[in-house]
């Protein structure tokens, strides 16, 4: 459940550390997606949390410091979910279709956590591009993987293959929900596109190896 004014503890009710760390980047994920980095405020995280400010700076010591523990953990949500649909079958048509699903599924999340990894308003700090990039890299490096050992491609092929495919499915994903059209719902848009990506990779003949 998404923590309100109306839900959050009262202020100086005591919770285990890791409970409250997730209780304030919950609140935090809230007031970064509504307002982006640069017009959030740590009072308007703590008022979220529901805790004073002292005690969200015992947590995280600055603004970025608790916006990039966010990004981390939005971040290796993704890539996990891509993993996750690329070992869930070893079918490469399948695989695709899933690894389009996942992207669709986070960028449908209800908590917005994507608009911290692709529409970030900081992308000009080094330690926020450096995190942002790196879910390009991995999801690429795993979709790569696959790519190289079913069609014989060497890496450098396989990766600019594997970054144009994740770069199709996060770009069409949230095009598709900002474009907000109830015709199209979640599940077609993903198959659509993700019948799109299998035309073109599925012309790389598949190894015997």
């Amino acid at each position: 459940m998404s923590t309100t004014p109306e839900t959050a503890p009262k202020r100086g009710s005591r919770l285990p550390r890791l409970a409250r760390r997730a209780q304030l980047l919950e609140a935090a994920q809230e007031v970064f997606v509504a307002n982006g980095y640069h017009a959030a405020a740590m009072d308007d995280i703590a008022d979220r949390a529901g805790v004073s400010k002292p005690v969200l700076y015992q947590h995280f010591p600055g603004k970025l410091e608790l916006y990039l523990a966010l990004l981390d953990t939005s971040c290796d949500a993704i890539v996990a979910s891509v993993r996750d649909a690329l070992k869930s079958t070893d079918d490469n048509k399948q695989r695709v279709t899933a690894t389009m699903h996942a992207f669709y599924d986070y960028v449908a999340n209800a908590q917005g956590a994507f608009r911290l990894v692709f529409e970030s308003d900081l992308t000009n700090e080094p330690s926020v591009r450096e995190r942002v990039d790196r879910v390009t890299h991995e999801c690429a490096e795993a979709v790569s993987e696959v790519i190289s050992a079913d069609a014989g491609l060497s890496r450098q092929q396989s990766m600019v293959l594997a970054v144009s495919l994740v770069g199709m499915a996060q770009v069409s994903a949230r095009y598709w929900l900002a474009a907000d059209n109830p015709s199209l719902p979640q599940e077609h848009a993903a198959d659509l596109v993700a019948s799109l990506a299998w035309r073109g990779i599925g012309g790389f003949p598949r190894t015997d190896g």
